[in-house]
């Protein structure tokens, strides 16, 4: 495969989770590699998280594969059992169908990177034990709704 230009790729820093979820994410800045490499089977992230940011919210994916690897400073691994630091050369893998909802959070004084890979998976549903909150992806397309099915 070529090399790719990352000055290329897309940096996204706005959340598609609905009011009020969105602010769990700000301060997060995902530069998306895969895209400029034209991948469609997995997407890989360059993920930025300022101090007391969040990658997510806790979710688990019934049809998506994700890693991380951490490239500067630390971040908390929060999952059911609860937090594990992970620092620069770390990783951590979520296998699909895994119920064990898990995010990271930068609880540091000083920003975190780490690489994300993950399944690219049309249709599944995404967890989230925390929050009332379910997501469906259908056909490539983002459809959040309350647990009990009712729209946001």
């Amino acid at each position: 495969m070529p090399k790719i230009d990352i000055t290329k790729a897309v940096v996204r820093t706005a959340s598609a989770y609905p009011a009020p979820f969105a602010k769990v994410v700000a301060g997060r800045a995902k530069c998306a590699l895969g895209d400029v490499a034209g991948l469609t089977q997995f997407g890989v992230n360059r993920t930025r998280l300022m101090p007391g940011a969040a990658s997510a919210l806790r979710h688990w994916h019934d049809s998506e594969d994700e890693f991380i690897y951490v490239l500067e400073g630390e971040v908390a691994l929060i999952e059911d059992e609860g937090a594990t630091v992970l620092k620069a050369g770390d990783a951590a893998g979520f296998k699909a169908g895994f119920s064990n909802g898990h995010h990271l959070v930068n609880r540091s004084n000083r920003d975190a990177v780490y690489l994300e890979i993950g399944t690219r998976a049309a249709h599944g549903t995404a967890y989230y034990p925390d929050d009332d909150l379910a997501l469906r992806r259908e056909g490539g397309r983002l459809h959040f709704t309350r647990k009990s099915g009712k729209p946001y």
